[in-house]
This record gives C-alpha cells, structure tokens and sequence, in this order.
C-alpha cells in the first residue's frame, strides 16, 4: 500500500484526520526518513572507501501538513560526505519546507607524506604512503590515487604523514625561462622547426613566450622535450 493510500485509510479508521493525526505524522516521517535515505545513497555511489550516514532526529513539533510525496534534494554545491544537511520539502496547496542534519562518513585510503618533502621536490613513489582517514574530515582537495601526485612538484613544504591535496602540488615545468627550445609550426604539407630562448616558465600545455634568433616574440604551446608548438 503507498502513503497516500495508507492515509486514506488511516482516515477512515479513526472517522477524521484529526484523530489521526499522530498516527499519520508517524507514518510521514518515517517516509522523510526513507527518502533521505534513498538520496544519500544515490549521492555517495562511486566515493571511495566505507560510506556510512546517520540521519538526524526530525523535530516531531513541525506539525507538518499531510505530503503524498514530499520531495528530498541538497543544496547546490553541496558536499555530500561531513556533517551536512537534506532538504525535503512539499509543493501543494499547504507547501512547506525543512532541513534535516546528516553526517555522512566516508573512510578512505588518501595519500599521505611518508616523509617530510621540501618545497621544490619533485614527488616519486618512495615519497608516499596511504593512510586511511574520514575524507569529511579532510580538504576536497584530497587525494586518493597516488598516481595524481607522483611526478608532481610540491609548492610548500609538506610534514610527514600529512594528507597531499592537489592545491600543494603543481605539473613539472617543462620550460623554463632563458632555456633554448624549438619552435615547431605544422600543417597541411609543411613541418618547419626553428630555434627560440624562451621568456617564460611554462608546465605542460600551457602557452609559453619564446624569442626567435631574428628577435621577434612568438607565442606557443609548452611540450615536452623543450619543444613549443606554434599555430
């Protein structure tokens, strides 16, 4: 039987919805409960790690107006792991809307410092470790995959132990200021290549300003093996 049914009969049971009324309040919340439920299972699909959530207690005083199918969402850009909260709300001729606290857990393995790196270093694969912690507990910026910091230069310096987030690492450069490159420009039926001293630093991809030997200023895009492709 669906709720709507269940109130219908609730009702006709007690001969009002008043007499009703905590009986129906009762099987209410219990459906809020479920589609909360429901959501922070379909949100949490795909994290890493244990996912496991708590709801919070719903105010019993609410007095909430009987809802066929009230409506369960989270605020945009909000983080679905943490301490956090789900809205439901009711759209009909009595509308009304509430906010009930959850804590969502999520115990992941992150990447860690396995000892302390000084800023400059380039990362290799003895310079991590994994460690499993609350990702709610930690920065978005966190990472899992030891494969997004190796080869990566820290940019402050890092203690052992502590979790690496993306906005400590930058890409290698690949170009660097004062350093001779080669200017390569392609197309439909014609390669050339020229020789330049670049004028700024640049990672991979970026657009980097190179001096040609004639002095002129040309603009490229930074590859690896101090090469910058021209348009």
């Amino acid at each position: 039987m669906n709720f709507r049914n269940c109130v219908l009969a609730l009702q006709l049971l007690c001969g009002s919805a008043a007499l009703c009324h905590a009986t129906v309040d009762q099987a209410q919340f219990g459906q809020i409960s479920g589609a909360i439920e429901q959501l922070l299972h379909q949100q949490t699909i795909g994290l890493p790690g244990r996912v496991s959530f708590t709801i919070g207690a719903i105010d019993r005083n609410l007095n909430l107006p009987v809802c066929a199918a009230p409506e369960v969402f989270m605020a945009a850009g909000a983080r679905v792991w943490g301490n956090t909260s789900v809205g439901v709300r009711c759209i009909g001729n009595s509308p009304w809307t509430i906010y009930v606290p959850v804590s969502v857990r999520v115990m992941a393995a992150v990447v860690v410092a396995a000892r302390p790196l000084t800023q400059g270093r380039a990362i290799e694969t003895a310079d991590l470790a994994l460690q499993e912690a609350d990702l709610g507990l930690l920065p978005g910026a966190v990472i899992t995959d030891t494969g997004q910091a190796i080869g990566r230069v820290v940019t402050v310096g890092v203690a052992a132990g502590q979790p690496l987030r993306q906005d400590l690492l930058r890409a290698p450069l690949v170009i660097q200021q004062g350093q001779l490159v080669t200017l390569r420009a392609q197309g439909p039926g014609f390669k050339v290549s020229a020789a330049g001293k670049a004028l700024t630093n640049a990672v991979e991809g970026q657009v980097a300003q190179v001096r040609t030997l004639t002095g002129n200023t040309v603009n490229g895009v930074a590859r690896l093996g101090f090469i910058v492709d021209v348009q």
